[in-house]
């Protein structure tokens, strides 16, 4: 019996660890091929180990995709070798320090909104073809509760993915009538993961769902379905 993702191709960033390694898990073990990336290769390889043991298929992409042209060469290798891309997860981002606003440091929150916000546009721009292509392309980005509720100290990451659900939403309207394109923008919730241990320092992350959980709400939503332009909660 064909699993639910047989015959696709994810591409998960951020993929090495945490909510993005959970995820590319999950969709490799419903039969999808997975690109994994992110700049940790000990990680990737680690991720790409386990879902091949659990009879799944992936191919690694050790990149930083702040940097210039890592974007564009992703998607021509991927493009020179398949012809459509069906769910594409935006799930690379950085914290930054907790800071208030007058005291954010300039260079950090660039760097910050390179990745956060810049290098999301530069994915949607570069995948857009092959996303295109596919019978049902599914784009799922992750933000945060402090895009729509804004916190103290925590104006730099928020205001990117503030951000980040703005560029996402607008793909929605654009390509929602002309395409097969989906896209949602999901809030995982808290979860125990590095970023939210730096971020909370003397929580139990005992106390939080697993991202493992995140990874198969995500694949669930996937499979099931869902309106362009979406936003929604993972609860638990």
């Amino acid at each position: 019996m064909d699993k639910p993702f047989s015959g696709k191709l994810a591409l998960v960033t951020g993929a090495s660890r945490g909510i993005g390694a959970a995820t590319a898990e999950a969709l490799g073990a419903a039969g999808a091929h997975v690109i994994l990336t992110a700049r940790t290769a000990g990680g990737l390889e680690e991720v790409e180990e386990r879902i091949h043991a659990a009879g799944g298929s992936a191919t690694i992409a050790p990149l930083d995709l702040a940097e210039n042209d890592s974007i564009a060469r992703l998607a021509e290798a991927i493009g020179g070798r398949w012809q459509a891309l069906d769910i594409l997860v935006l799930n690379a981002a950085m914290l930054g320090t907790l800071a208030p606003v007058p005291a954010i440091d300039a260079k950090e929150f660039a760097r910050l909104l390179t990745l956060n916000i810049m290098a999301q546009q530069q994915l949607i721009a570069a995948f857009d073809p092959l996303l295109r292509a596919s019978t049902a392309g599914r784009v799922i980005g992750l933000t945060s509760t402090v895009a729509q509720a804004p916190r103290a100290y925590w104006g730099a990451y928020g205001a990117s993915k503030a951000a980040l659900e703005t560029l996402l939403l607008a793909y929605a309207e654009e390509v929602g009538k002309i395409s097969a394109i989906r896209v949602a923008v999901v809030n995982p919730g808290a979860t125990a993961t590095a970023m939210r241990q730096k971020a909370y320092p003397g929580e139990d992350q005992a106390t939080l769902k697993s991202p493992a959980v995140v990874g198969a709400a995500l694949a669930k939503l996937i499979e099931q379905g869902f309106e362009t332009g979406l936003r929604t909660t993972i609860e638990g």
